[in-house]
C-alpha cells in the first residue's frame, strides 16, 4: 500500500492519471540518470519517484512541463 495515499499527494485539480504518468516519467528519469552514472540503485526508481512526489520536491505539473519542453 502506498504511504501516504495518492489522495494526500495530489493537489487540487490534478488527476490520478496525470499523477501515474508523472511518476512513471520521473522514475524513468531516475533510472536513466543512475545508468549514465553507473550507479546501482538500492531502491526501485518508482519508489524513489513516489518519495519525491510525497515530499513535495516534485509536482505533477512540473513533470508535465519538463516533458513538454523536451518534445
Amino acid at each position: 500500500m502506498l504511504r501516504p495515499a495518492m489522495s494526500q499527494i495530489l493537489r487540487e485539480g490534478e488527476s490520478y492519471y496525470a499523477f501515474v504518468v508523472a511518476v512513471a516519467r520521473k522514475a524513468r528519469e531516475i533510472a536513466e540518470e543512475a545508468d549514465e552514472k553507473n550507479m546501482p540503485l538500492d531502491v526501485k526508481p518508482v519508489n524513489l519517484a513516489l518519495a519525491e512526489f510525497a515530499s513535495g520536491k516534485v509536482r505533477v505539473k512540473d513533470t508535465v512541463k519538463m516533458k513538454d519542453v523536451n518534445d
